[in-house]
């Protein structure tokens, strides 16, 4: 009797001994290409925003892409991107080296390409402009917001991925590239070629001017949020106030967003207190950012938007809307409310992964909604050269709500 039950236990811990060892063998028998397929796995698995990565079975997903053959380092890349695919995210995504590479210098230095700000669109999942960067080639040939590019040099867009649109666009300066254009209201698709060209990252162009009855008018256009943004509107800010501004326009219009902290110090210049965002994580668990030192200026502001007023932008404007800091005029914004980290790879690719999605200080939710100017006038198509004058409707709009403005602080 003894007997038998020692050797149903000598049984029993065999059978356990088995199971963890084909739990940990595969484990330790990884290969370089699987190492990394789990190491891009379990960075989102440990940080995507929605714990239920979109219905699907997370864990599931990793097995069958372990077992694709992954021969060489872009089977692993395709499996990867498959992985990611599965989320629905197109934010969510894949950066290879050169890719990384160019991402990080784009929010820190310069570029040579077309000068485009660039997504996927969730509804129609076409490739679509958020805006062209200021006095770039794209920006000179006239591409507007919300232009769809249906073509770079004759392949599809819906053949690409978002960072290999990019990389297609981008090249040595004096290049050639072919964009096919779609946009809203035209019937046939047109091409453009576009020479690439050394594209400046210095994101603010600030002026005085002389407004309404001869307001002095400190004007800030910011094009990008940047690294050296915060930086730089508030020498802008210093100089205006210098100079005798008395009211301010800043201009947000087509500004595709950049770092989010840029956009979080950017607020701080104009606002003494209250929050600037909430941000909510995949716990549901609500952080915010305040405003607790003093402003630069408390002289009255009127914020410029459009279409083209994405992402950072759009918490800034909607931080300094709900802190009653300053009222809106324009279009509604483009409804990027997703907050991204970028995580390394161990071969020096990276992932872009939506960790979180931001709310207003009045906690709107803003992805693919926007936010609503509080005067909304739409605009007609104008040139660089046009910004600011009596053919800019939206500015002119701005200038007679500042009037308004500073005859009811004087009536009152």
């Amino acid at each position: 009797m003894h007997r038998r039950v020692f050797q149903i236990a000598i049984l029993l811990f065999l059978q356990v001994a088995l199971v963890l060892g084909g739990w940990v063998g595969p484990a330790a028998a990884l290969t370089p290409e699987q190492q990394l397929l789990s190491e891009a796995w379990r960075i989102v698995n440990r940080s995507y925003v929605d714990d239920k990565f979109n219905n699907h079975n997370w864990w599931s997903i990793r097995e069958k892409a372990v077992k694709q053959p992954l021969n060489d380092r872009q089977q692993t890349y395709t499996a990867i991107q498959g992985m990611l695919a599965n989320l629905d995210d197109p934010f969510t995504r894949l950066l290879k080296p050169e890719q990384y590479r160019s991402l990080q210098v784009n929010t820190s230095g310069e570029l040579t390409g077309v000068g485009l700000q660039i997504a996927i669109d969730p509804q129609t999942n076409t490739l679509t402009v958020v805006a062209p960067l200021a006095g770039s080639p794209a920006d000179k040939a006239g591409i507007q917001p919300l232009d769809r590019i249906l073509k770079i040099n004759g392949t599809p867009t819906s053949e690409l991925s978002l960072d290999e649109a990019a990389t297609r666009m981008r090249g040595r300066i004096g290049t050639a590239v072919t964009l096919t254009l779609g946009r809203e209201g035209r019937e046939a698709a047109e091409e453009v070629e576009l020479v690439r060209d050394r594209i400046a990252l210095n994101p603010v162009y600030a002026q005085l001017q002389s407004g309404s009855e001869n307001l002095p008018l400190g004007y800030i256009r910011l094009s990008q949020f940047s690294a050296n943004a915060t930086e730089e509107v508030a020498r802008a800010i210093d100089r205006l106030e210098k100079q005798g501004a008395a009211a301010y326009i800043l201009d947000l219009r087509n500004n595709p967003g950049g770092l989010l902290q840029a956009g979080i110090e950017i607020a701080r210049l104009w606002l003494d207190s209250g929050t600037i965002v909430y941000t909510v994580n995949r716990q549901g668990i609500l952080g915010s950012f305040e405003a607790s030192g003093q402003a630069l200026t408390n002289d009255p502001l009127i914020v410029l938007v459009n279409k083209g007023t994405a992402s950072a932008s759009e918490i800034l404007a909607g931080a300094l809307q709900d802190n009653g800091r300053a009222q809106l005029v324009g279009e509604n914004t483009f409804g990027k409310g997703l907050i991204q980290s970028l995580f390394d790879l161990s071969d020096g690719s990276g992932l872009a992964v939506t960790v979180a999605k931001y709310e207003t200080p009045n906690h709107k939710d803003i992805n693919k909604l926007g936010i609503s100017p509080d005067r909304v006038v739409p605009l007609e198509p104008i040139t660089r050269d046009q910004i600011g004058t009596a053919a800019d409707l939206q500015y002119q709009a701005a200038l007679q709500l500042l009037k308004e403005t500073t005859v009811l602080a004087k009536s009152v």
